[in-house]
């Protein structure tokens, strides 16, 4: 995003008398590069934007050429400097009287990766003076197609004026996409066996007869092999829905909140992003691997050791919700101090019938916000991990509970309908999650299963963000495992996260995205016609979810963009805030 208008700290304080030095990005430039019709000034006339330089701009892979506008004006002869030191740079300049000025510059690069990037070249010399006139250099910045990898390059450009000793330091910050180049076909044997069928007769006919063979056998396996393989996969899919289709009508017969039975998807291909390109390799990624099942119990219990309280404090009231191993109850949590003083809480905990393992995610993942501390977060605040007894896992209640249960309770059309929630409201809530995965981003947080079934609501609409402790048992139809022993959120997740297992704030974006469609459905499941063994297929030929009946194409727009298949190019969160919260006035101004 580009950077917003801000107060600019002089780096360079002329008198009315003196040279004015100009550098930025033209408008054809930040269109080019951001789609955004602005001019995106660094220095202007002597004033230097910090928030202009710490913005590290990211540039795509196809882009190789950057461009910047820059001069240096006279305006008057005689003129006068002061001293400025701020965070981006350095300027002191005695006071002088010269009749001539000169600006001179010097330039130079830093890359953190040559293996995948060479040294940038510029169209100017290294060092010399700024150009008294409105003039344009370039900077070529070329991958070497050898890696993929993410480069970090600083252009550093010191000024001078009139050859003092003193010097302002400018440092322009990129970020640079290179991906591997396929290797290119050798065609010097071809080329001579092509000079040999012209100019040789003798073997002309035997080298063109047996190539044709060799061809026709070669296609004809193909055309074999192709065949076997789409039948296999036919009667896979055929099994598999068989399979999907009893385990739904299972789930809707033992639980007492169903789904609404005439639930359809329908799905998007057109004018989704990214759909005509096949993506077979991703940028460098903050990799999270699930290794929850190689903590031992001991160590998850070390972990939560200092918040540990007496199971005596905890009593347990209602069961909330129930699954074959995992329970949450609402509690009533004494205070330590005054046992007058009570305070209502969520207590998750197991059965007799759960495993080691299964105590043992429980309280790892009941971990993952531990010592955050945001308003639409809710954190683990005690545990009771005493002997002979089972766990509980203790955090602050929310009156309404899961946000997926209410959601669908609101779809209902009973007489405990809690209240007619408006579209307003739904965008409302969609800002709070974000916010709350914003202040994760910032944090180098990654939830890897966002989701409503994820988050809990109180009567007021506050939402906050849960952990994803005992999720699976409690909600099993929105979890599948695909062969390899772990079951994940596959409807949820981003595609470099089903393929290469890779989870950054990006998937997290993804999720959102998906999580958004949930709200906008008042809780239906995505994708929920199509088998999870083909989620990666699907996704990586452009296809997704259809916009929701009464969803406005603004606020579909949004969720499309979380699902572009390059990481980079899904929003920040904190976009996705100012956008949601400008889409959330503009509701507010026609209610």
């Amino acid at each position: 995003m580009l950077p917003a208008a801000a107060p600019r700290s002089p780096a360079l304080a002329a008198a009315p008398a003196g040279p004015s030095v100009s550098l930025y990005l033209s408008e054809d430039e930040v269109r080019r590069l951001l789609g955004l019709d602005a001019e995106l000034y660094y220095v202007r006339n002597d004033l230097i934007s910090h928030y202009a330089l710490s913005f590290n701009l990211l540039v795509p892979s196809e882009t190789n050429f950057l461009h910047f506008t820059w001069h240096a004006k006279s305006k008057a002869s005689k003129f006068t400097f002061d001293v400025f030191q701020k965070e981006t740079a350095l300027f002191i300049i005695s006071h002088s009287h010269s009749h001539v000025f000169q600006v001179e510059y010097k330039l130079g690069f830093q890359v953190d990766n040559f293996v995948a990037m060479g040294m940038p070249q510029v169209n100017i010399s290294a060092q010399g003076e700024v150009p008294r006139t409105l003039s344009v250099f370039r900077v070529e910045l070329s991958c070497t197609g050898k890696v993929d990898s993410e480069v970090m390059i600083l252009m550093q450009l010191n000024l001078t004026v009139n050859s003092s000793k003193n010097f302002t330091v400018l440092n322009f910050k990129r970020r640079k996409m290179c991906y591997k180049k396929l290797e290119e076909v050798k065609t010097s044997a071809l080329d001579k066996n092509t000079s040999r069928t012209i100019y040789d007769p003798v073997h002309a006919a035997p080298t063109t007869s047996t190539r044709v063979f060799y061809i026709s056998v070669g296609v004809c396996c193909a055309v074999i092999f192709l065949v076997a393989i789409i039948l296999a996969v036919l009667h896979l899919h055929s099994m598999k829905r068989i399979e999907l289709d009893d385990s739904i009508s299972a789930s809707s017969s033992s639980q007492g909140l169903s789904q609404p039975s005439t639930q359809t998807t329908q799905y998007l291909r057109a004018d989704t992003p990214n759909n005509a390109t096949p993506v077979t390799s991703y940028p460098t990624l903050r990799i999270e691997k699930n290794d929850l099942r190689s903590v031992t119990l001991l160590e998850a219990k070390a972990k939560v050791k200092d918040i540990a309280i007496s199971r005596e404090r905890v009593t347990l009231k209602d069961v909330l919700q129930e699954g074959t191993f995992g329970r949450i109850f609402h509690g009533i949590l004494v205070d330590e101090k005054d046992p007058n003083k009570e305070k209502q809480t969520f207590v998750k905990t197991v059965k007799d019938q759960a495993s080691e393992v299964q105590v043992t995610m429980m309280l790892t993942e009941s971990c993952k916000l531990r010592g955050l501390h945001h308003r639409n977060l809710l954190p683990i605040t005690h545990v009771c991990i005493e002997e002979g007894e089972k766990p509980m896992v203790i955090s602050p209640y929310m009156n309404w509970g899961n946000l997926k249960l209410f959601l669908r309770q609101c779809k209902l059309v009973e007489a405990n309908n809690p209240q007619a929630i408006s579209q307003q409201d739904l965008v409302h809530m969609a800002i709070q999650i974000a916010c709350g995965m914003s202040y994760l981003a910032r944090r180098e947080v990654i939830h890897k299963d966002l989701a409503a079934r994820n988050c809990v609501i109180d009567d007021t609409l506050q939402v906050k963000i849960t952990d994803n402790a005992l999720s699976r048992d409690l909600f099993p139809m929105d979890y599948h495992c695909l062969g390899d022993n772990e079951n994940r959120p596959v409807r949820w997740m981003a595609l470099e996260s089903l393929v290469n297992n890779e989870f950054s704030s990006a998937s997290d974006v993804w999720a959102f995205g998906v999580t958004l469609w949930e709200l906008m459905t008042l809780g239906q499941t995505p994708y929920v016609d199509i088998d999870p063994f083909e989620m990666a297929a699907y996704l990586k030929d452009g296809y997704r979810i259809a916009q929701p009946i009464n969803c406005p194409d603004e606020l579909f727009a949004v969720m499309a963009c979380c699902w572009a298949l390059d990481p980079e190019e899904r929003p920040k969160f904190q976009q996705l805030v100012q956008c949601l919260t400008e889409f959330h006035a503009a509701l507010g101004a026609y209610v």
